[in-house]
């Protein structure tokens, strides 16, 4: 090879290094399937990071539990690797962020106009801002919404939980809610919850429809109460370290590709709940029951306890300044 060559490739080499390491890659990685509101909320926000930053920014989004499970990824964030996340509020207890456990309480939220009032608040943003000392930056809540409750016999009282192994996410909160109605509260990974309904491993869960709808387990339940109990929702994460380290130019960006698909997720995430609820009450395979008055009143009292039993943890101040903005009694 004579002298020309090897100082073409040279020239060549030095020209594409670069380009090559301005391409930023955002790994953004969640558990649900791609059509639920989280899913399509992810998807949309690569649409948008990768048009207005003129494709300096790749994002590559992997659904399903496909890199981690519900306890890895957390730790995947702060490891660095992966970049994004947008994780049930409910994670960041074991991480050790207890406050964020205030989501999980029941009843504490009546309806999403009241829940706003938190996470588009002070309160929001004060939440988000103690996962820094971890590692971590929190940008955005999306909503995925209110839960309802499944299981292979019909649930109409708080008496109708007693002995049922019930799942749920790792959460103190919701494992004193469970224990709370007399069922045994059993925390796994969300991927593993349609077999272990389907073989009996567990009685039931609890979920917003999309996530009951898009994860099949309607057909291995035989009754759904439209209790709206609770709330589910995210924080979308991102490394903090990642983040600190951007572009100028770049951030700006990327805030408003996330701005923008935050309301997008957040304006659907009520449809594709009732768009579930009608496709599973269509499948004919799961009975839906709706609550009387006195009925929903008695699992108002069954799970009020809860708040007072998790106010050393969560924090008392806490618990009453978000009932204080969302009226909750």
């Amino acid at each position: 090879m004579n002298k020309f060559v090897v100082a073409a490739l040279a020239i060549g080499a030095l020209m594409i290094g670069p380009a090559r390491a301005e391409e930023i890659v955002i790994k953004f990685s969640h558990v649900v399937a791609p059509n639920t509101p989280k899913g399509k909320g992810a998807d949309r926000f690569k649409e948008l990071a990768e048009k207005y930053t003129n494709g300096k920014v790749k994002v590559e989004v992997y659904p399903n539990s496909q890199l981690y499970k519900d306890k890895e990824e957390l730790e995947a964030l702060q490891l660095g690797a992966v970049q994004m996340l947008a994780p049930s509020l409910a994670k960041f207890g074991p991480l050790g962020v207890k406050e964020f456990e205030v989501f999980d309480l029941p009843y504490i939220f009546a309806d999403r106009v009241a829940l706003r009032k938190v996470t588009e608040g002070p309160v929001g943003k004060k939440l988000l801002s103690l996962l820094e000392p971890k590692g971590i930056t929190g940008l955005a809540y999306w909503d995925n919404g209110f839960k309802i409750m499944s299981a292979n016999k019909a649930l109409k009282s708080p008496d109708d939980f007693l002995g049922l192994k019930m799942r749920i996410q790792s959460s103190k909160v919701l494992e004193a809610q469970m224990k709370a109605l007399g069922a045994l509260p059993q925390v796994m990974a969300f991927s593993e919850v349609y077999q272990a309904l389907q073989t009996g491993v567990v009685d039931g869960t609890e979920n917003p429809p999309s996530n009951m709808y898009t994860q099949k387990m309607y057909e291995v339940q035989k009754y759904a109460t439209m209790s709206r109990h609770g709330y589910l929702g995210y924080a979308v994460i991102v490394n903090k370290k990642f983040w600190d380290g951007l572009p100028g130019e770049v951030k700006p960006q990327l805030e408003k590709a996330l701005a923008e698909a935050t309301t997008y997720a957040n304006d659907i995430a009520e449809k594709e709940n009732d768009d579930a609820i009608a496709a599973m009450k269509a499948s004919g395979k799961t009975e839906f029951i709706t609550l009387s008055a006195d009925q929903a009143k008695a699992w108002k009292t069954a799970l009020k306890p809860v708040w007072s039993e998790m106010a050393s943890r969560i924090g008392k101040d806490l618990i009453a300044e978000v009932a204080k903005t969302t009226g909750a009694e």
